[in-house]
């Protein structure tokens, strides 16, 4: 069994910063990919940002110079700077994690998903 659980999100003004954290914790073998979403009232969820075990970094068009993702493999923890916010980045942001966990006598690889943390930008 894996969790996720992200903090951080806040309300803040346009052009201001927030930091969101994503604390992995379970029977964990090895997170492959973590990476950041977001979902807009009306919209699809969207991929913002991902980072893979060897520290390879992509971004949405959207963020790209803005946003900041990184990973603290000790700890099973991702991190998301967000500077420069627009109203438009407006959303719930969810924490994704490419997991190999214990199950039982056997190992299973399976996706995992955090409840989500708010993130309003107005002013």
């Amino acid at each position: 069994q894996v969790q996720l659980v992200e903090s951080g999100g806040d309300l803040v003004q346009p052009g201001g910063s927030l930091r969101l954290s994503c604390a992995a914790s379970g029977s964990i073998i090895r997170i492959y990919t973590m990476g950041w979403y977001r979902q807009a009232p009306g919209k699809q969820r969207e991929l913002v940002a991902a980072i893979t075990t060897t520290g390879s970094t992509n971004y949405a068009d959207s963020v790209k110079g803005r946003f900041t993702i990184a990973r603290d493999r000790a700890k099973n923890t991702a991190y998301l700077q967000m500077n420069s916010l627009k109203p438009e980045d407006t959303a719930v942001y969810y924490c994704n994690a490419d997991v190999g966990s214990y199950r039982g006598f056997t190992t299973h690889r399976d996706d995992y998903w955090g409840q989500g943390t708010q993130v309003t930008v107005s002013s």
